[in-house]
């Protein structure tokens, strides 16, 4: 049906390891089911096949000149809008972290500057987990959505309703109304993560997802630094010139609103599919789903498949993405809620913890940024992500074993450990390039969040009041989980190698043929013999 100048070929790696099979072996006999499946699930294909109605006999030529074009107009429009809003996506977490050193634990008082909603005991902590509370209760039926609902137009709505609950939490006047804006602001935000991935999916390849989905994610450390000293000039500004309010609910107006306006700006740039988008020709749509033709996902499919959503929740993979989530963010849980509390208890002041957190976002950039490129350019994704992972345990373990004395070597542990984000950037990456049937990926992505809600749910609470300003076994207990996930990497790996063996032995079949448009027919990434894994 369309034939291109830039012709989409497998790996060469796996192209090597294909063989000649028996034909009475077990592969050779899935081989012969392979028709059947296909054929079955064919008349419920991708969104993609409708960009190709009605050009039959026409050639759809992407030469490489013009696909680095569209690249280039596909970044310009989707990665800035998508690197900022996800950068407030953290920030706006993180502001708790902030708010608690500059007055909100306080109890109210007639002088403003001093006034708080008195939290006690660990109410704080509780604080740091009812997001996640919020995040996981919404995940899953998030995720539906964003696969039934226009995705650009859902995304947006959520991006503009979380920055209007943000800014509510300035009228906050208790423990109760804190624990309510805590719990709706996860559940608008539990769809910004899924829906990324999935915007990340539909329109590069499985080269560039890597590169760009750390790019946007990045953003979390661009947002660190911007948040810090936000956070440390309200702060100074407030002691220096008094204000009518206090500080702590100006950092809620400030990143509520700006959340909010980027929200409507999001809504009229980003659109819900190729198929729809204002900024491309006509043609230029055609070409920009031909590109991703090579991902052999497709750009969406709004019917859910049972199948699917059972095959997600039996496959291995799955599961190790979900221990991950679950095992990582124990420690990431703890430390944006706690990091301004650390770097107090390092020895320097409330306003001086908001200035020395931001180098912090810098490592977290650097390393990202650094780890997506070279795992997409060399091919090992996963591999390259553990060394940002070995970092913070180094860093970790500089905080533990470092004397009280030494306040500049365990802040700058501190700072080593703001690189362990990179294999959870790299697994999400994965869920875009190594997950295939949009049902199946949706239902991955849920289960993926909501092992990052419920380690998230679980890391406040392993900081301690009785353990402060120390928190020693809540570090050791750092340095466990990423431990842990050292192993499940590992795993994910060595599997992903062993399907595309046994891929490649599928394709060498003498029964296996590949039908027109495989690409668009909704196939899971294991019934898909095309289907090659990123490693």
């Amino acid at each position: 049906m369309a034939n291109t100048a830039e012709k989409t070929t497998l790996s060469d790696d796996v192209e090597k390891e294909a063989v000649v099979v028996d034909q009475s072996s077990p592969i050779s006999k899935i081989a012969k089911g392979i028709d059947e499946k296909l054929l079955k699930h064919s008349h419920d294909a991708d969104a993609a096949m409708k960009a190709f109605e009605g050009i039959e006999g026409q050639v759809v030529e992407l030469t490489e000149e013009k696909s680095r074009a569209l690249l280039r107009k596909i970044d310009w429009h989707l990665m800035p809008i998508m690197c900022v809003v996800y950068g407030l996506n953290y920030l706006d977490k993180t502001t708790l972290s902030y708010a608690s050193i500059m007055g909100l634990r306080l109890p109210p008082s007639e002088n403003k500057l001093k006034s708080g909603i008195n939290l006690t005991g660990d109410q704080y902590q509780w604080l740091g987990s009812m997001f996640y509370f919020g995040y996981i209760a919404w995940e899953y039926p998030t995720t539906r959505l964003l696969q039934v609902l226009p995705l650009g137009k859902y995304s947006a709505f959520n991006i503009i309703a979380w920055g209007l609950v943000l800014s509510c939490f300035a009228a906050v006047e208790n423990y109760a109304g804190a624990i309510a804006i805590r719990f709706f602001l996860g559940l608008l935000e539990s769809a910004v993560t899924p829906g990324f991935a999935l915007f990340t999916s539909q329109w590069y390849t499985k080269k560039e997802q890597g590169t760009r989905t750390a790019i946007w994610f990045s953003f979390n450390g661009w947002a660190q630094i911007f948040g810090g000293c936000l956070a440390y000039g309200i702060a100074v500004g407030c002691r220096k010139s008094g204000t009518v309010i206090e500080p702590w609910k100006i950092v809620f107006l400030v990143t509520g609103l700006l959340t909010t306006t980027l929200g409507v700006v999001f809504l009229w740039i980003v659109p819900d599919n190729q198929l729809n988008c204002r900024w491309l020709s006509k043609e230029d749509r055609i070409l920009a789903i031909e590109r991703i033709r090579v991902n052999a996902q497709g750009v969406g499919n709004k019917h859910f498949k049972f199948y699917q959503m059972k095959e997600a929740l039996l496959d291995p993979l799955s599961w190790a993405f979900f221990f991950f989530a679950l095992i990582a963010d124990i420690p990431n849980g703890g430390i944006s809620n706690f990091f301004s509390q650390l770097i107090v208890g390092f020895g320097y002041t409330p306003e001086q913890s908001l200035l020395y957190g931001t180098p912090g976002g810098a490592v977290e950039v650097v390393f990202l940024i650094a780890c997506g490129w070279a795992g997409d350019k060399y091919g090992y994704r996963i591999l390259i992500s553990m060394i940002g992972l070995c970092t913070a345990i180094l860093g970790m373990v500089l905080i533990v074993a470092l004397p009280l004395s030494n306040n500049s070597g365990r802040l700058a542990g501190y700072y080593l450990t703001q690189a362990s984000p990179t294999p959870f950037v790299a697994l999400l990456s994965l869920i875009s390039s190594n997950v295939a049937g949009y049902t199946k990926k949706t239902t991955v992505a849920a289960m993926y969040l909501i092992g990052y809600c419920t380690g998230n749910i679980i890391g406040p609470q392993t900081f301690r009041p009785k353990h402060a300003p120390r928190y020693v076994p809540a570090e050791i207990t750092i340095i466990v989980c990423w431990s842990v996930c050292l192993g499940i990497l590992t795993f994910i790996h060595c599997y992903c190698v062993r399907q595309n063996k046994i891929k490649a032995q599928i394709r060498a079949s003498a029964e296996y043929e590949r039908l027109e448009n495989q690409e668009w027919l909704d196939l899971t990434d294991k019934e898909n013999p095309e289907f090659i894994y990123t490693l």
